[in-house]
């Protein structure tokens, strides 16, 4: 593209060759895009999560994969705790910088409304949310499985989420 640095791949790019087929079709699977958060007096962490699913039940439960070494692995095993956020299109700078993909001097929560809970931090502007308890985690391959029992949801209108496909943001809007 005219005015790039690399105007053939991007040089850090694994070669098509030398990629992992199972990352390749999880790439093929549209993802919605969510922020997991957890934490409480000790400390609180945030993650952009997109490989996650919701079973209905009694209770209904939640599942998502993070990967091992992450902060937000570490305060969901202290806690026991988490708040899954759903994004919608116009929070994609959020999705950002809970990815690490935009530094934020002080750190992701710096600058948002946080409301504090049990769960976990709650962002105010995200309207969808599940505050989740019980959580249990197995290791999958290089993730982390994580589950959780859904305790309470919170519901509003999203026409436009967030989502993700082939490693680029889409909108449905």
């Amino acid at each position: 593209m005219p005015g790039e640095i690399h105007e053939e791949q991007h040089p850090f790019t694994t070669p098509e060759a030398d990629r992992d087929p199972v990352r390749q079709m999880r790439g093929r699977l549209v993802a919605p895009v969510t922020i997991v958060t957890s934490g409480d007096d000790e400390g609180s962490a945030g993650l952009t999560v997109s490989s996650i699913m919701l079973a209905e039940g009694d209770p209904g439960s939640v599942h998502f994969l993070l990967g091992p070494d992450t902060d937000l692995a570490e305060t969901i095993h202290r806690t026991g705790r988490c708040v899954v956020q759903v994004l919608a299109s116009a929070d994609r700078d959020l999705s950002e910088v809970f990815a690490g993909r935009r530094p934020t001097p002080g750190g992701p929560f710096a600058g948002l409304e946080i409301n504090r809970t049990e769960w976990g931090p709650v962002i105010g502007r995200v309207g969808n949310r599940t505050f989740c308890s019980g959580v249990t985690t197995t290791q999958h391959g290089y993730s982390l499985l994580v589950s959780a029992k859904v305790d309470r949801v919170e519901v509003t209108d999203l026409n436009d989420p967030l989502a993700y496909f082939r490693g680029t943001y889409r909108h449905l809007g």
